[in-house]
């Protein structure tokens, strides 16, 4: 009985690209109780590997949370069998604007603490206590009312490529870290304004929501399914547009391109770029932006030095690799002091 993924990242894109079939991005989350995470996941595995789907899922004692792509023509076999599960019949499903067939190249189910690390005590308050739901038609009516303080969600290296226009865009490299800050900047305004929230597709402001109404704010509104949806309901209703640049993603697109407004810089030379690369050595991975130009230069690498060590041969890089291990703290994405032009 297989249970995880057997196939490398390469051998995988080889496949898809000699299948040829055309496959959907997308994502979905659910807060529910779930007694045995273990086996939900075991089960979720054996059921999606056996229809070629490919993603990255957590599973908690407190629900799901899902991006994942399916081939187009097991599309309707993946949602009748969400439809199976009791807390997922007739889950909303966030389907990317733009679609790409190696967002994905693993099928990768893990269980965790929590669907989304968020710091937070959650049985010192109801988190079935949640802000209003808003579409987007609702979303951009609030965005326009000077009694509205609009708090994007996500971290500082998705809403520096793009967001709403007049959000407050918190400088932080975690959710978990957002939450004090907002609370702290926003405290004198609990009961004159509207705190308007969103983000990628809608997960943290659910938790947010409950979390800031806890905590005493009165007038509290999410984004119903995030940038994602919003843009889709734009689209659909021909409505006016207040998001500008991209929407960042978690899989191998990095982003999505909502306008064709570049608001960011790249890293190294201060050109304007919106493209996140992963540093060429890959016992650096750093996730930064950087533009054409300077990609071709430093053959995507971030600095001098990895750029040296992708010249040696491979053995010497896995031997430099061994004992290391990439983590959030490597992971600075844009803060790094090897990016000599972006401000820290």
């Amino acid at each position: 009985m297989q249970l995880y993924n057997k196939l490398s990242a390469q051998e995988r894109a080889e496949m898809l690209e000699a299948a040829g079939t055309e496959r959907l991005t997308l994502s979905f989350y659910q807060y529910a109780h779930i007694g045995n995470p273990q086996l939900f996941r075991d089960h979720l595995f054996l059921s999606w590997n056996a229809l070629e789907v490919l993603g990255r899922i957590y599973v908690a004692k407190e629900g799901i949370n899902a991006q994942l792509s399916v081939p187009a023509p097991h599309f309707e076999a993946f949602k009748k069998h969400l439809d199976s599960i009791d807390f997922l019949q007739g889950i909303r499903l966030n389907i990317a604007i733009e679609q790409d067939l190696k967002s994905f190249l693993k099928l990768t189910i893990k269980v965790r603490e929590k669907i989304v690390a968020d710091g937070l005590e959650d049985a010192s308050f109801d988190v079935t206590q949640k802000g209003k739901h808003v579409n987007a038609e609702e979303f951009n009516v609030l965005l326009e009312d000077e009694n509205t303080i609009c708090v994007d969600m996500r971290n500082h290296y998705e809403s520096e490529i793009g967001h709403f226009k007049g959000a407050v865009t918190p400088d932080v490299d975690t959710f978990r870290e957002s939450l004090p800050i907002i609370e702290e900047d926003l405290a004198t305004h609990k009961s004159d304004k509207n705190l308007l929230m969103y983000c990628t597709g809608g997960i943290r402001c659910e938790k947010a929501s409950a979390y800031f109404k806890h905590k005493g704010f009165q007038n509290v509104f999410q984004l119903e399914g995030g940038i994602i949806e919003y843009t889709r309901q734009v689209k659909d209703q021909a409505l006016e547009n207040k998001f500008i640049g991209k929407n960042f993603v978690f899989d191998e697109r990095r982003g999505e391109r909502i306008t064709d407004d570049i608001i960011a810089q790249c890293h190294q030379c201060g050109d304007p770029s919106d493209e996140h690369v992963n540093c060429a050595n890959e016992a650096c991975h750093l996730l930064f932006i950087q533009c054409a130009s300077c990609q071709e230069k430093m053959q995507s690498c971030c600095s001098d030095s990895c750029q040296e060590i992708i010249q040696l041969p491979i053995e010497e890089q896995k031997a430099l690799r061994k004992g290391s291990h990439n983590s959030n703290k490597i992971f600075k994405k844009g803060r790094s002091d090897v990016l000599k032009f972006k401000s820290h």
